[in-house]
């Protein structure tokens, strides 16, 4: 239980480093809130900082998203599963019915606590009063671990399918986020704890994108190569 609460702790805290806040006024000497949307994730970053800060800030936020999903498989799983285990003692009974139902498989618990951890910590950081990005670039990476290799494309085609068709980064995020409860639903099937996790978290995200989803309703989302709305 101690690895499982440190999976989702360490996760949050690399998830809330705001590095576009961070970048901006390190090496650009101004607050990205500021500018653009006010959003401290990449597509702000873009444009308020060009593509070198864009860039930067896209780099580091991938890579806290790695970083989580990277301790959760390798770090926490591997030490969850190495716990001694006796039946004799309340703590071994309990350890014991979670590695015998497969709805509390720890290994999956671990990697969507990760999940879970590092993209509220970006969307809720505590450094910024609870507020920060919409989570994409750190989720994204973080599913490299959690689903593997052909999930994460999948997602990625996802994502660039949305941009291709409508010239909108959210709409490419937004569709990115839904079909994530579904892709969790293939891969981790019968572990419902971990499903409902990796799920919930994707609602989050989507929520995270209100003000888009208002956009796109009032057809005033910026789109890419187009002018931006007032």
């Amino acid at each position: 239980m101690t690895y499982l609460t440190l999976s989702f702790i360490v996760s949050f805290l690399l998830g809330s480093i705001p590095w576009g806040v961070i970048v901006s006024k390190l090496a650009f000497h101004k607050d990205i809130r500021d500018e653009g949307s006010g959003n401290i994730g990449t597509t702000n970053a873009f444009r308020a900082m060009g593509k070198v800060g864009g860039a930067l800030v896209f780099v580091l936020d991938f890579g806290k998203g790695l970083l989580s999903g990277w301790l959760a498989a390798f770090v926490f799983a591997p030490a969850i599963a190495a716990v001694p285990v006796d039946a004799v003692t309340p703590d071994g009974q309990l350890l014991l019915g979670i590695f015998g139902n497969p709805a509390l498989n720890p290994v999956g618990l671990a990697l969507a606590l990760a999940f879970a951890g590092c993209t509220l910590g970006h969307i809720f950081s505590p450094w910024l009063k609870f507020k920060g990005g919409k989570g994409i670039a750190v989720a994204a990476a973080c599913l490299w671990f959690v689903f593997g290799p052909v999930g994460f494309f999948i997602e990625i085609a996802a994502f660039a399918l949305g941009i291709a068709i409508t010239r909108c980064v959210s709409v490419g995020s937004i569709a990115a986020a839904a079909i994530c409860p579904l892709l969790a639903l293939y891969f981790y099937w019968g572990q419902w704890v971990p499903w409902l996790i990796i799920a919930a978290t994707a609602c989050v995200v989507i929520w995270a994108h209100r003000a888009n989803i208002a956009r796109l309703r009032a057809g005033t989302e910026n789109k890419i190569g187009g002018k931006k709305a007032a």
